[in-house]
């Protein structure tokens, strides 16, 4: 399928405690609830309201995943045909024509494997170490960079009228669907109206499936090309349908905003880049900087709230990997993905830009790290903490638990460690004496358990 909205993807990408942040918020799609809303200024007829795509699970990011061949049932149930004609007068109350609507739902099917996708997605088992391996791996950097050769010409066409680095959009590029080898194959009208049916995420989805209607109706595309993945992402950049209508543009002036073609991502591309510069792509900042902390950094100082200019930060200790100041590229804070035992990174306004695609900390630092390393920079220095054991699901939840019945703010108790519970645990370790990095360790339940 991992922006414009993994999960409808992270139920499984947000493989980390910084990718499951974007499953705590009520702002996100998380890997299973729904997708965030963003405002957007449209000066055309398009929606005004944006919404983005699932997050991206480390199985679909890993050399072994494949497209799934959808084997939908031979009939439909009676419920969801009824919900059909339903449907339909609801759609043309939206502006899509009784011609497009029933052109599109001929043949449309209820798919029971799509209800089982979005019913299974993986915990969040993996380590940011693991997705980043992953994420930028050799192949994935050789492809990117023989992407980024062969489309050499149209890439710096869309850089110079876009402003965002060839390198970046060949990263998201990578991420989302392997550079166009993994873009899904799963019927769009029957995946979205199946999910739609199901009503778990009702309103969401039968947003989305009025706007892939819109989809067909402008002729940017037939019914039969309409494909993408299970919960709806399409083309080479895994747009959903209301993030298309919204952002996705016709960089090569043939009438239609075509992201699926495989052979042809120009206007996919242009598409992506479009978007990040919509939400304040800034040529020429990096998304973040590897740092060396000093002795004794106070990890509560590594929050996205604190920020400071890089000569601030030097002057407390901060430094790039070789000892020197970083340059001034604008207001930075300090992200510890793997608390105070793994790289720490220096992040920019671009990184709050990617984070539109994908909020997850871990696809963030995914796309930047895979673009620094197709531009020839180094790997990631700092060690991880490889041997760290993380909890399991129900040690998740139990600690929540607990740190709910000590008083420390947990809204919800659902195994999701994100910012909400990152701040509970940092506030329960600052009142036992602990680094107050908010890391869901076996030595925090293991403290917790005995007091």
């Amino acid at each position: 399928m991992s922006r414009f909205w993994i999960a409808a993807i992270v139920s499984g990408l947000m493989a980390t405690q910084g990718m499951a942040e974007a499953l705590d918020s009520s702002l996100r799609p998380q890997a299973r609830p729904d997708a965030q809303i963003i405002q957007v200024a449209q000066a055309t007829t398009l929606p005004t309201i944006t919404r983005l795509r699932p997050q991206i699970r480390p199985e679909d990011l890993s050399d072994s995943a494949t497209n799934t061949d959808v084997q939908p049932v031979a009939a439909n149930p009676p419920e969801f045909d009824r919900w059909i004609r339903n449907f339909r007068g609801r759609a043309l109350a939206q502006g899509i024509s009784p011609q497009v609507f029933d052109r599109a739902f001929r043949n449309a099917r209820y798919n029971p494997e799509v209800i089982s996708k979005d019913r299974n997605q993986a915990e969040f088992k993996s380590q940011i170490w693991d997705y980043l391996d992953n994420a930028a791996a050799p192949p994935r950097i050789s492809e990117g960079q023989a992407a980024l050769r062969k489309h050499r010409r149209v890439l710096e066409r869309i850089e110079a009228t876009y402003g965002v680095e060839a390198e970046v959009v060949v990263a998201v590029w990578g991420l989302e669907s392997r550079y166009g080898t993994r873009m899904g194959d799963y019927p769009m009208i029957d995946a979205m109206a199946t999910l739609a049916f199901d009503g778990r995420r009702g309103k969401f989805f039968e947003s989305q499936l009025i706007a892939a209607l819109k989809i067909l109706q402008s002729g940017d595309v037939n019914v039969g090309k309409f494909t993408g993945s299970w919960a709806g992402a399409m083309g080479h950049t895994q747009f959903i349908p209301t993030s298309y209508l919204a952002y996705a543009v016709d960089f090569t002036g043939d009438g239609k905003r075509d992201i699926w073609t495989k052979n042809k991502p120009d206007d996919a591309l242009a598409s992506t880049a479009a978007y990040l510069k919509r939400f304040g792509w800034r040529k020429g900042q990096p998304w973040g900087v590897e740092v060396r902390l000093p002795s004794g950094f106070n990890a509560a100082n590594a929050k996205r709230s604190i920020k400071r200019t890089p000569s601030q930060w030097a002057q407390l200790g901060v430094t790039d990997m070789r000892g020197r100041p970083v340059p001034d590229y604008g207001q930075a804070s300090i992200l510890l993905p793997a608390g105070t035992q793994g790289a720490a990174f220096m992040i920019f306004n671009n990184f709050a830009v990617i984070e539109k695609y994908n909020k997850a900390d871990a696809y963030v630092i995914g796309v930047g790290h895979l673009s620094d390393r197709i531009s020839g920079g180094p790997a990631i220095q700092t060690p991880w903490p490889r041997g760290y054991a993380p909890l399991t699901f129900e040690q998740k939840k139990e600690l929540q638990r607990r740190l709910k019945r000590k008083g420390f703010g947990i809204e919800k108790i659902d195994g999701l460690i994100g910012p909400n519970t990152r701040r509970a645990i940092r506030e329960y370790q600052q009142s036992v004496g602990m680094s107050p990095d908010g890391y869901a360790s076996q030595d925090v339940l293991r403290r917790i358990k005995q007091r």
